[in-house]
């Protein structure tokens, strides 16, 4: 782990994986439900980093930090939301082609994985899930669309997602939610969050 001062009250903590970085979350947010961390206003988890923002004192906690004994992460551990999915995307064609599987497998292969919301980011409510095997890594589309529908099931690389809203994206798309992903209204508004663990539950199945 590698702690920079970002300012003079965050804390930015990097690591060489993925993985360390998700556990090293899940501890901080371990530690600050029991009441042992010191006071820190946000905590924002990305790919390989974890920046704590509103901390008193960057310095001493980095210190701290560094001496923290960090279980590997549980994999059972954390919230599940299930998400209702139609696998009707207009990628499966492409996406089968590189696993070297028939359109119809897609599906099911997807729908057997467990995920985890490893960070959100691109839009609000979109959250990079983790979970599917290394094998199944799909390249981003070489022209992105100029819309993606909301609620469009979509890969890239070693991630799935799903758009809260229409935008544009270079994602492949393999299936459809009515899922309703982000709700300002709704508390908390984003259905998919950092630590979350979500299964995708294809309908009709």
């Amino acid at each position: 782990m590698r702690a920079l001062e970002v300012g003079g009250r965050a804390l930015l903590l990097e690591f060489d994986g993925g993985e360390e970085a998700r556990a090293f979350h899940a501890e901080l947010l371990r530690r600050r439900a029991a009441g042992t961390l010191p006071a820190v206003r946000e905590i924002v988890p990305a790919a390989r980093t974890v920046l704590l923002d509103g901390v008193a004192d960057p310095g001493r906690l980095a210190a701290e930090a560094a001496g923290w004994e960090v279980p590997p992460l549980d994999a059972h551990a954390g919230p599940l939301v299930e998400v209702p999915v139609r696998y009707d995307g207009p990628d499966l064609a492409e996406v089968a082609a590189v696993w070297g599987v028939a359109p119809g497998e897609v599906g099911r292969i997807h729908a057997a994985a467990e995920y985890r919301v490893a960070f959100c980011g691109f839009a609000p409510g979109f959250g990079y899930l983790t979970g599917l095997p290394e094998r199944y890594g799909v390249p981003r589309r070489a022209t992105p669309r100029t819309a993606v529908p909301a609620g469009a099931v979509a890969l890239a690389g070693p991630y799935t997602g799903v758009y809260p809203r229409s935008s544009p994206g270079g994602w492949q798309l393999v299936g459809t939610t009515d899922a309703v992903l982000w709700d300002p209204a709704r508390e908390p508004a984003a259905l998919l969050s950092p630590g979350v663990r979500v299964r995708f539950v294809e309908e009709g199945a």
